[in-house]
């Protein structure tokens, strides 16, 4: 599996299982085994907070003393708390969550601002219409990111200059406030980013096979399944588009855009955590736990 320099301590114990106990299994089955095992653990943040928010929507009476949007900041905090405390995340990567907190909770207060969805009311904990929670969720994808990252040993060939990277998310960010108001030019955009990505690819470490996938693939995939988690949190009612007013109804496969834009965004930010090394570069013998 992955390297073991950059892996928490938890992280080792499952390395070690799956190198004692998956060994007699099939080569194919075993690396289908081991992906589906690391990424149920890089989701593992994201996979809390959905069961918390799915949790509240069943069975959580609407008319307990404590709101249920404040009662999901309570426990997206304790998630996060059981992260840290458990070292299922390291204390630099938390460094890039607490950014994406930012930067996801600064777009949610312009967006609820000009209507481009609501949330429930009531509850203190919360600035304007947003409930804190909702920088958790955008936490969640900064932990899927960094998790994702040393568990597959991620190394990128062709990856494009970051500086030109970040240029291009900065333009995303700007644009996600600015198409209210100006042109919207997420299409040109998207052909910025397919023009600048289209060489990478990604290389993951399974178990013991290296595998290689366009970097633009990646990006499409991990937004479908944002997308996903998103009709889950709007069916359950922790937000909900103008659409939803008459009655829940899926959400426009037309967000995927915009879910793609912000992987752009997401992995310049964790660049910054884990500089992208070519897939023959020795691994640095930091420790991150």
């Amino acid at each position: 599996m992955a390297d073991q320099h950059e892996l928490t301590r938890r992280e080792r114990v499952l390395d070690d299982l799956a190198n004692r106990h998956l060994g007699r299994i099939p080569a194919g089955l075993r690396e289908f085994l081991v992906f589906g095992i690391k990424q149920a653990w890089a989701c593992l943040f994201g996979a809390l907070m959905l069961l918390a928010i799915i949790a509240t929507a069943w069975w959580y009476p609407d008319d307990a003393s404590l709101a249920r949007n404040d009662l999901l900041v309570i426990l997206a905090v304790l998630i996060q708390a059981l992260m840290l405390i458990f070292r299922l995340e390291t204390g630099r990567e938390l460094w890039v969550i607490v950014l994406f907190h930012i930067v996801g909770t600064g777009m949610e207060i312009f967006k609820t601002s000009v209507g481009s969805w609501n949330y429930a009311e009531g509850g203190v904990l919360h600035i304007g219409a947003v409930p804190l929670f909702t920088g958790f969720m955008y936490a969640a994808v900064g932990s899927y990111i960094v998790r994702v990252y040393r568990l597959f040993d991620l190394r990128f060939s062709h990856y494009p200059p970051r500086w030109i990277t970040a240029v291009i998310a900065a333009a995303i960010y700007i644009n996600f406030f600015t198409h209210h108001f100006m042109v919207d030019v997420r299409l040109v955009l998207v052909l910025a980013v397919a023009v600048v990505f289209l060489r990478c690819s990604m290389h993951f470490h399974v178990h013991r096979l290296t595998l290689r996938m366009p970097v633009l693939l990646a990006f499409v995939l991990v937004a479908f399944f944002i997308w996903i988690a998103e009709n889950i949190g709007t069916v359950t009612g922790a937000w909900l588009y103008p659409s939803h007013v008459d009655g829940w109804e899926l959400v426009p496969v037309t967000k995927l855009v915009a879910w793609f834009l912000l992987m752009m965004i997401s992995v310049v930010l964790v660049t910054f955590v884990y500089p992208p090394k070519p897939p023959d570069e020795v691994t640095s013998p930091d420790n991150l736990s």
